[in-house]
């Protein structure tokens, strides 16, 4: 049986949640800023878009690598310890960016704070997975996962204001501020399990590994075949979700900038629709997981990711008439998109690698999702720059993308269907 909560359990979760959920939307302030400022760095220094989007893949690359470290060292150090470092270490970086104008400089600086902000999701993931069952996960994670849908917003608007006041360097400077003040309450109200403050573990028996004693494996070791073809499905749905979701993120007010004629302050305020669309998004498919879906993931993953392909279609369509237009539909592809992102990096992460892997299931999930970042930067920015500006062969890009993973959310419910063997 799971254990009873006693009241010293529900105020060390009330503060394990809200340290953790302010721990990765202050990760964005510092992760913000480079695409925030890409269109003003460049006419500052004359760096061409390829330019651009070479030193902003040397993130992405850092930052794919340094969740498959993550996933090592958040289980040999600790959830808190291993997060605490990289904001840290993210916090000094960043202050350094705002002071170069150096490309090999910038994209050496960017690459340490791609490692460092890797810390992040896998680190905290794996906090709440000690701290809540996985009947409750759904709602939980759907509430505690808009903390990257906030913090993008928040910080895109913040690095709007900032921008339109200031040069591009402040907002670097802003952003460290914002993540010092995290990591101060991140130190003060974060514990890794209930056992760290002399409380019972809160059990939980409905999970894919052995859980029933604390001297259960942790790590690759604790996870069964079943949960380790359910890792590689849910690995490869998040390459293509989180390629989506970085080229809307590292691309729109780029492209509302160039392409729109918008002033970069309009452009970044614009571009939080896709976030603020997010927001209802993660909530609501998180808690129909739970409610109507008997907290299996796959089967509202996939009716959401039905709705993204058919949002990225109408930007094919219809995105480059106007303003309006475009915006609108990034709007319904946050809303759609969000959701399954969210569910099944967290929640999903969570139910595979149970309470003593989920650090692990979750940096190799975000491992493999952060390889789809790198590509789409690449790509897009050689494409924009080789077809003249012209975004129809952009949207067909992330059209393809959410056909993709779509078709691994397909397999993670014929699982389901299949013995109960998905999520």
């Amino acid at each position: 049986m799971a254990t009873a909560l006693t009241h010293a359990h529900r105020m060390w979760r009330a503060k394990v949640f809200a340290a953790t959920w302010l721990s990765y939307v202050g990760f964005y302030f510092c992760r913000k800023p480079f695409s925030a400022a890409k269109s003003a760095i460049g006419h500052s220094t004359g760096w061409s878009t390829t330019t651009l989007g070479n030193i902003w893949a040397a993130y992405l690359i850092a930052y794919a690598i340094g969740q498959f470290l993550a996933s090592g060292m958040g289980t040999k150090l600790g959830p808190r310890k291993n997060v605490l470092i990289g904001m840290g270490l993210s916090v000094c970086v960043t202050v350094a960016m705002g002071v170069t104008l150096s490309p090999a400089i910038m994209a050496g600086l960017v690459g340490i704070n791609g490692l460092a902000q890797a810390t992040g999701w896998s680190g905290n993931v794996g906090t709440m997975a000690g701290w809540f069952h996985k009947h409750e996960r759904g709602r939980v994670m759907g509430l505690w996962s808009t903390n990257f849908t906030v913090g993008a917003l928040a910080s895109g608007w913040v690095m709007g204001a900032v921008l339109d006041i200031y040069e591009w360097q402040a907002t670097f400077f802003v952003g460290a501020g914002v993540l010092a003040a995290v990591w101060l309450q991140y130190l003060l109200f974060q514990r890794n399990r209930p056992e760290d403050v002399g409380l019972p573990p809160i059990d939980d028996p409905v999970t894919e590994v052995d859980e029933s004693k604390e001297s259960a494996p942790r790590g690759s070791m604790s996870l069964s075949r079943t949960a380790w073809i359910n890792l590689l499905l849910v690995s490869g749905f998040y390459f293509f979700a989180k390629f989506i979701r970085y080229a809307v993120w590292s691309w729109a007010a780029f492209f509302l900038t160039r392409n729109y004629g918008l002033s970069d302050t309009r452009a970044n305020v614009y571009a939080t629709v896709f976030e603020v669309m997010g927001l209802p998004g993660v909530f609501l498919t998180g808690w129909v997981s739970d409610k109507y879906f008997g907290s299996k993931r796959a089967g509202v993953a996939l009716i959401m990711m039905l709705g993204m392909t058919a949002s990225a279609g109408a930007l094919i369509a219809f995105g480059g008439t106007s303003v309006t237009v475009f915006v609108v539909l990034l709007g319904a592809v946050g809303f759609t998109l969000f959701g399954p992102d969210a569910l099944l990096s967290g929640a999903g992460a969570m139910d595979i690698g149970g309470r003593h892997a989920a650090t692990f299931a979750t940096g190799v999930i975000a491992g493999f999702g952060a390889l789809g970042p790198v590509v789409q930067e690449l790509v897009i920015s050689r494409m924009y720059d080789s077809k003249g500006g012209d975004l129809g062969p952009v949207f067909i890009l992330l059209f393809i993308s959410a056909a993709l993973a779509s078709l691994f959310c397909l397999v993670l419910v014929l699982r389901n269907r299949n013995g109960g063997k998905g999520i």
